[in-house]
């Protein structure tokens, strides 16, 4: 049976997953890169086997579709520039169909690679019903950004998260957590701590409430 996840999405002490104004310039806003640092080290060859790589590895494994916001596919007013194709060149890094939430779609993209983009103007759940008949008996990936995941754990849609607490305060943004009150009555979630500094949430939905 496929599941609805997702992994590696960064968030602050104060719960943002994206600082503030976001632009062509600075995708985060005045977060920077700083959410995404543990992930840029594991990039590197010399990268130390701990827990931020072994769960960093798992970012792409057994997906076969994403679903993004808007706002991850391009900085505010994209939609008005038809040469847009993405931020990630033409190889992204999906290889997997990928649906966009807009409410200004356009036609799709085939990439180089597998992936092609499609533009959606739905709700999560009739976003997720296209995504899960593209993904076959693979997963579904929720990319983000923060809106978007709250919309989806709001609705009770995810089946896992792995979330990825980073230690600096951002003070303003994009909150993953507004609306989420009580979410551990709806997901079991347990923290690994990473000598980085950075906290790994997972989440995972319980089949008959609070234990």
């Amino acid at each position: 049976m496929s599941l609805v996840r997702v992994t590696n999405f960064s968030i602050s002490l104060d719960g943002f997953g994206a600082g503030e104004p976001q632009s062509f310039e600075a995708p985060f806003g005045h977060a920077g890169h700083k959410l995404h640092q543990w992930m840029f080290a594991t990039w590197q060859d010399d990268a130390p086997f701990n827990v931020d790589l072994a769960f960093a590895k798992r970012w792409d494994v057994g997906f076969g579709a994403e679903i993004m916001g808007a706002n991850k596919f391009g900085p505010p007013g994209w939609q008005d520039d038809a040469d847009w194709r993405g931020w990630w060149g033409e190889v992204p890094p999906f290889h997997t169909p990928t649906y966009v939430l807009t409410h200004r779609p356009r036609a799709s993209m085939e990439m180089e690679g597998g992936t092609t983009f499609h533009f959606l103007d739905a709700s999560p759940e009739e976003a997720l019903a296209v995504a899960k008949e593209a993904a076959g008996d693979l997963d579904v990936r929720i990319g983000g950004g923060s809106s978007t995941l709250r919309d989806y754990l709001a609705a009770g849609l995810v089946d896992q998260a792995h979330l990825v607490v980073v230690p600096i305060l951002i003070g303003h943004g994009t909150r993953l957590w507004d609306g989420l009150e009580a979410l551990e009555e709806t997901y079991a979630i347990e923290a690994t701590s990473s000598s980085t500094g950075v906290t790994h949430l997972s989440l995972t939905r319980r089949s008959t409430g609070p234990a």
